[in-house]
């Protein structure tokens, strides 16, 4: 899809999203909601694999993106999400800073969404490959 990142995790779902909510504490930001998708699904009678979202980020980060443009505060704070595919495969997928530039014409520095897209790549890459 167009604008979203999925890579592989090494780890299972639940440990994929420790490591997730660990990395994002240890870099600073807030984490502003931890969204368990599949405990919803299964509150109403549903099934649904392991889908976690968490909501993060850094108001000095997000903030000069709204400042530019509003809408940007339908993407932002930042978002991730750890699901689990039918063959039992973890992923971690988000959105790349650049395309919520894009979608949304901002006009801001190019550093600030280039040193965003670096920070949100780490951080994934370390919590689903420990690299």
């Amino acid at each position: 899809m167009e604008g979203l990142t999925t890579i592989p995790s090494n780890f299972g779902p639940k440990e994929t999203m420790d490591r997730l909510e660990a990395e994002i504490r240890a870099k600073g930001m807030e984490m502003f909601a931890r969204i368990d998708h599949a405990a919803g699904a299964t509150e109403v009678g549903l099934t649904l694999r392991p889908t976690e979202l968490i909501i993060f980020g850094n108001p000095r980060g997000g903030t000069p993106l709204m400042q530019a443009s509003q809408t940007a505060g339908i993407d932002l704070p930042l978002k991730a999400l750890v699901w689990q595919d039918a063959s039992g495969a973890t992923w971690l997928s988000y959105n790349e800073p650049g395309w919520i530039a894009h979608r949304h014409g901002l006009g801001v520095r190019a550093e600030i969404i280039d040193k965003l897209g670096a920070a949100l790549s780490g951080i994934a890459r370390k919590a689903a490959t420990n690299t």
